[in-house]
Order: C-alpha cells, then sequence, then structure tokens
C-alpha cells in the first residue's frame, strides 16, 4: 500500500461558525463541507457535533469538530505550545509580509519570519488556540540535497544521545546569529 495524500486532517474547535469565518477572512479558505449528527458514525456513541472541512489547496483539506456536549478544550500542558502546529505553504516570501500585515491590522499577533534557510515562516494562532505556520520556500535544490543527505545520521544520533546533532545547523546559523536570538 501506498498513501495517495492527505484526505483531512481533523482538530477540534470553539465555535464552528466563527472558525470557518475566520479561516475564510484571514486565509482565503474556501468552505466545502459541513454535517452533524446526534452520534458519531464510527463508534455509534451519543455526541452530538458540528463537523466543516475547509480548503486548504492543492486537494488539501483541514477539518473542526465542534463538541458542544464535551467539557472545554484545552490544550497539552506538557508539550511547549510552539510544536503541535499546522504549516501551510504559500507561494514567496511577500506573501508571508504581506499576511502579517493583514493579520497584525486585524489584531492578530504573529511571529516572523523565522528563517530556516529552506524556507521562512510566519506564526500566529487561530481562535480556537491553534498554533499555525504560513511557511514560502527559499532553499535551492542544493541546500535540500544538503540537509537530506544527514537526516539519518542526525535521526541516528539523535536515537543514541537525545541531544541536537550539529549536521546540519547552518539552517538556522542566521536566525541565530540575529540580534532577537537567545544567547
Amino acid at each position: 500500500m501506498k498513501i495517495k495524500q492527505i484526505h483531512h486532517v481533523a482538530y477540534r474547535c470553539k465555535d464552528a461558525k466563527q472558525t470557518v469565518e475566520w479561516y475564510q477572512r484571514h486565509l482565503n479558505m474556501g468552505f466545502i463541507l459541513a454535517f452533524a449528527e446526534d452520534h458519531v458514525p464510527s463508534t455509534k456513541a451519543p455526541d452530538p457535533y458540528m463537523h466543516i472541512f475547509l480548503d486548504a489547496g492543492n486537494g488539501n483539506v483541514l477539518a473542526f469538530f465542534e463538541l458542544p456536549n464535551s467539557p472545554e478544550m484545552g490544550r497539552d500542558v506538557n508539550t511547549p505550545e510552539w510544536v503541535q502546529h499546522i504549516a501551510f505553504e504559500v507561494d514567496d516570501v511577500q506573501t508571508l509580509i504581506d499576511t502579517k500585515a493583514r493579520l497584525e491590522a486585524a489584531g492578530i499577533p504573529v511571529v516572523g519570519p523565522t528563517d530556516h534557510t529552506l524556507f521562512k515562516s510566519i506564526y500566529f494562532f487561530d481562535p480556537n488556540g491553534h498554533r499555525l505556520e504560513l511557511a514560502a520556500n527559499t532553499g535551492t535544490p542544493e541546500q535540500a540535497e544538503r540537509a537530506a543527505a544527514v537526516k539519518w545520521d542526525m535521526l541516528n544520533e539523535w536515537a543514541q544521545t537525545k541531544r541536537a546533532p550539529r549536521h546540519a545547523a547552518w539552517m538556522h546559523s542566521l536566525e541565530f546569529e540575529s540580534a532577537d536570538a537567545p544567547k
């Protein structure tokens, strides 16, 4: 078997209508589909829900569930909020800069652009507390090959030491040389 592509990824939301409107307004995502039931089809459990689907481009679908009878949603307090996120690719760095300005004008705090050498990113949160990333590819094929060439060495070293291998430290050297970098 070979996976064809991601059919959809699903997250929980606080308010389905607010979520659709936010993603339409701020990320220009189309509203594809909604369905709701009083019972969960896979488990048959009585648990009313609204399930919404948004167009994330190129056949990618981002979905959300609103669960009015469940306790208020939270997050894994043992995982830093920067870890779990959804990353979307955009056309270019200018799109990142323009989108950052639009988001900030709408009162949404944005981090970045962050330089990962192979791509640059901005980061922000949706109204449900999910961290989002917009990324624009900036790397050359040679840089991508250089990073890919050390992936197994890095993974194997990490598996043994649980310390960050330095094989691809060049990717963030500009970011860590900046005035804002941790010392």
